[in-house]
């Protein structure tokens, strides 16, 4: 349920829908648009005023009409794929005027109308903007086989990185995303230009975007979505916390006609010696826009996912799984422990041979979703000057993924009357999803007015299965827990208002905005039941069990549940104010300033400043650049997360403990509060035409940001010579069953140096058209400060575990440093040809251990080298898509095609020769060990660490569209 009692901030949010403005309409003007070179109609067509918000949209038969008073109008006809047209008119108050437009394809995809990136109420297409911005329009949206809003724009826009995550608890159903190899929680995401909330996961486990909280652009249906604004630039002082790398806008479709697809694909793919047929993949999208009125509108969009889950995981390298591995006597020479090995080894290969046990026991891969969502937004004209609007959307995504399998060796995380011969625990998740927005905008004395409220939350349940509670008494476990929820909301009240002065002199036009927001935020933890997090059942005396002097670890196996000491509900609110300006000086150069002030209730204000400026050298050529400064304020989730759960770390498990920023824990290391992150961007391109068919921008942009958010590298009890973490950990944890302790702080600096190009050119030949896209993106972050507290950076050993070699190259390696793409579309008839191809480039992944010491000697490991070959980079690959598609009708048409078509795969993980079944050794130095690779003993063939576009191979579609 929306929990809309604790969302205070509501009320004064609709307080705007009090402002209705009446008046009486004159004829005003109708007609019809048309495609110049085909004649057939344009559905959906913007048709607005110059200078005012009065407008409509095209039927299904490109037919339009719009009331207006007599006078003299300029009227701007706009729609994706074609050029934009200004037209003026003169109304009486006897009949309507008749205006038929035609419009032509645009020349580039490039040459569209934005609305993301300035308060302008001039339009402007993003060759005209001051700073970058890509536009990703329905064409692109539909055309080849990738079902959501993540994977579309991984593949469409070079600047944007999201690949899905395996084996990590929640992450595995929601996909960070970066822009210009930047956070998750450093991109702004909107909808029709209203913030959109984040969601109410942190990802902390091993994974690109650890310690973030992102949004998760999958709870919206692409269906639903006319284009996608990506503006490439520092963006805080003109939209607030969290637009360091850029602003990602989502614009929903107005008013269209019925439209659905449904699509059928699945993977087809062979890799080491092994062929795989799975990843079904069923989606179901749908789309009616209404008109209502004379300038009126409801657009429904609608989807329905479900895919299957893939397993590209490798073979169980363990030696023995019944029991642990052998250690040789004293007093046993070499050749007798090898034969008792091998006795071992032979007895538990029959005993897993009868069992029915597969060494092939993970499921590496994208995990199971079903995926149900609609959305609809509207306007409805108020009076002649001004319109109420509305968005409102829910999702219901379920999730299941796996963890790491439980060995029946395990002895201390399995009860072996229940699963004798181990199990896999699964992750079933639950993300609900919820949003509404409402508001009033309009023209009052030339000034234009936007009053709106936006309410979201983001809700996941977590129920763990067949898992085990290890600490129950033998045979009394369940198998199923309920894990907990955690809950995100999120209201914004907005208070917009511009105007455009034309002047005369020096500054021909000045465009000025002012603004303010209140914003309120609440996160929540809800505990699980009992069973999912306890030692023993204390509500029943029930006492943990022991094996030996060894304790069984509590809750749920892969999941433990929210204790009750995690639950959780905090709030706080946030207060800012704006100005924009926006001078024109003549036709050639443009120049803007922004400022913003927020407060926040739980740290305190911040100021940010941005400003811009284009310069057109000639004909259509321009340059253009930026100055900005930025913050992102901590989020609840990383102020407030608390909680205890299994991980692996080379290859042993681990109780981990993740304590919240205001936690005694946290200052026992000297840590203090979270404070926000700052930073400094700039940008300098050159943008525009070559000739009728040829559009492009060059940009490149230096971002450093400072006091950087980093979730800790973990402070281990038994890599603590100095004894401090096993005394602070011994202060919450008698027991001595946490392993480790994690958590949030401001300790690093980073830089990121880039480059953004993009190139498209539009070839006519006869009656057919050939569109070529080239775009890259290239950056380079590198962590140039690390600090602690006092506390921490006098202690060597605590410093290193701050953050560590890994956790340096997830910022810095783990995801492509470059990508390039080329794409060709070719229409023939009632024939459209689509090819893509996407470069990914190379990835690092730097181990925990260094594999030298501080002098630069090699570090031992079991009398032998550490092995450099942890440090493992992945090369750049290449992966090809096509579509081919066919109208049967206007209204019909199919498509086939394949993702991935020469079944590409990344690099494979290295493996230690040590990491090896048969490795039966009585040398301590070459006998079998798991943990000296990335593996996981053997299981994780690809890395999971770092990835450029995942693992699954080729995937194969088919997909009927048809519009009513």
């Amino acid at each position: 349920m929306i929990d809309l009692y604790k969302v205070k901030a509501v009320l004064p949010g609709l307080v705007c829908f009090s402002l209705l403005i009446t008046g009486v309409m004159a004829q005003g003007v109708q007609g019809r648009i048309t495609n110049g070179a085909s004649g057939a109609a344009i559905p959906g067509v913007s048709i607005v005023v110059s200078n005012s918000t009065t407008g409509t949209t095209t039927d299904e038969n490109g037919a339009y009409s719009l009331p207006l008073s007599a006078g003299s109008h300029t009227l701007r006809f706009s729609s994706l794929g074609f050029e934009t047209r200004s037209v003026s008119v003169q109304t009486t108050n006897e009949k309507p005027v008749v205006l038929d437009v035609s419009m032509h394809e645009s020349s580039s995809s490039l040459d569209e109308v934005v609305v993301v990136g300035s308060r302008s109420q001039t339009a402007r297409t993003n060759i005209q903007t001051p700073v970058p911005v890509d536009v990703i329009g329905t064409k692109e949206l539909k055309a080849f086989a990738q079902t959501d809003i993540s994977q579309i724009l991984n593949y469409a826009a070079p600047s944007f990185n999201s690949n899905r995550q395996t084996v990590a608890d929640g992450t595995d159903h929601i996909d960070p995303i970066s822009l210009r190899g930047l956070g998750p929680d450093q991109v702004l995401v909107l909808v029709n230009g209203k913030r959109r909330h984040t969601t109410a996961l942190v990802n902390i486990n091993g994974t690109f975007g650890r310690g973030t909280v992102g949004t998760d652009l999958n709870t919206i249906p692409a269906a639903a979505i006319e284009r996608i604004e990506v503006l490439r630039d520092g963006a805080a002082a003109q939209y607030g916390s969290d637009a360091i790398a850029g602003v990602i806008n989502l614009v929903l479709k107005k008013e269209t006609p019925w439209t659905a697809s449904l699509l059928y694909g699945q993977h087809a793919s062979n890799t080491l010696g092994r062929s795989f047929a799975d990843g079904q993949t069923t989606q179901f999208d749908l789309n009616k826009g209404y008109k209502v009125g004379s300038r009126g509108y409801i657009n429904i969009g609608a989807q329905y996912l479900n895919r299957g889950a893939t397993n590209r995981g490798g073979i169980d390298t363990r030696p023995l799984l019944y029991s642990g591995l052998p250690t040789r006597g004293a007093n046993e020479s070499e050749s007798d422990f090898v034969n008792r090995y091998r006795v071992l080894k032979t007895d538990d290969d029959a005993k897993a041979q009868a069992a029915g046990l597969d060494r092939n026991n993970m499921l590496v891969g994208n995990s199971a979703i079903r995926n149900l969502g609609v959305l609809a937004n509207g306007a409805f004209g108020i009076g002649k000057t001004a319109e109420m609007y509305f968005q409102t959307g829910f999702t219901d995504k379920q999730g299941k993924a796996a963890g790491f399998y439980r060995i029946p060796s395990q002895s201390t995380q399995i009860d072996l009357s229940i699963y004798p011969n181990g199990f896999l625990p699964t992750i079933n998740t639950r993300v609900q999803d919820v949003s509404f927005s409402a508001g009033v905008r309009g023209q009052v004395g030339g000034w234009q007015f936007d009053l709106s409220n936006t309410f979201g939350q983001n809700r996941i349940r977590f129920d763990i299965t067949n898992t085990v509670n290890a600490s129950l008494p033998t045979g009394t476990s369940p198998t199923g827990f309920y894990a907990g929820t955690l809950r995100f909301a999120q209201n914004t009240v907005n208070a917009d208002a511009s105007k455009r002065h034309e002047l005369s002199g020096v500054i021909t036009a000045l465009n000025t905005a002012f603004g303010a927001e209140f914003r309120m935020d609440s996160y929540e933890i809800q505990a699980g039941e009992e069973l999912s997090y306890s030692f023993g059942q204390p509500s029943k005396n029930i006492e943990g069990r022991k094996i030996g002097t060894s304790f069984t670890a509590a809750g749920a196996q892969v999941f433990p549940g929210f204790k009750p000491s995690n639950a959780l509900s905090k709030s706080r609110t946030n207060t800012g104010v704006y100005a924009d300006f926006e001078a024109e000086f003549g036709p050639r150069l443009l120049l803007g300033a922004a400022g913003r002030y927020e407060n926040y209730s739980d740290f305190g204000g911040n100021f940010s400043y941005k400003a811009t400026g284009r310069y057109t050298l000639f004909r259509d050529i321009s340059v253009r650049g930026a100055l900005a400064t930025g913050f992102r304020a901590p989020s609840l989730h990383q102020r407030f997360l608390n909680n205890e759960s299994t991980q692996f770390v080379n290859n042993v498990p681990r109780q981990i403990l993740t304590v919240n920023n205001d936690n005694s824990v946290v200052r026992q290391f000297g840590v203090g509060s979270l404070k926000p992150e700052l930073t400094k961007t700039y940008s300098l391109g050159l943008v525009g035409k070559l000739g009728k068919g040829v559009t492009f921008s060059v940009d490149a942009y230096k971002i450093l940001i400072k006091d950087r958010i980093v979730f800790s590298s973990q402070f281990v009890r038994e890599a603590d010579p100095s004894g401090i973490v096993n005394t602070i950990l011994n202060t919450v944890d008698p027991n001595q069953q946490i392993n480790s302790v994690q958590f949030f702080t401001n300790a690093i600096s980073t830089r990121t140096l880039g480059l953004d190009v993009v190139l498209t050119d539009r070839i006519r030949i006869e009656k057919n058209s050939l569109t070529l896209t080239a775009a890259a993106n290239f950056n380079n972050t590198k962590v140039t400060q690390i600090k602690g507290s006092d506390q921490i950076e006098k202690n060597a050993d605590l410093y290193a575990k701050l953050f560590d070699r890994t956790e340096k190259s997830r910022f810095e390696s783990s995801v492509p440093r470059s990508k390039i793409n080329l794409s060709a579309t070719y229409t023939a008839g009632r024939w459209d040809f689509l090819l893509r191809t996407v470069r990914f480039g190379k990835v690092t992944f730097i181990s925990t251990t260094d594999p030298f010491n501080n002098d630069g000697t090699p570090r031992m490991v079991d009398g032998v080298p550490y092995p450099t070959a942890n440090d493992q980079t992945f090369s750049a690959k290449w992966i090809t898509d096509i579509t081919v598609t066919y109208r049967f009708l206007k209204t019909v048409s199919a498509s086939i095609g394949a993702t991935n078509l020469f079944d590409v795969y990344p690099d494979q993980a290295y493996i230690n020769p040590r990491n090896n079944a048969t490795n039966l050794s009585g040398d301590p130095t070459t006998r079998y060990s798991g943990n000296l690779d990335n593996t996981s003993n053997g299981r994780f063939l690809y890395s999971r660490a770092v990835t450029q576009f995942g693992f699954n191979g080729r995937f194969l579609f088919g997909r009927v569209n048809v519009s009513f």
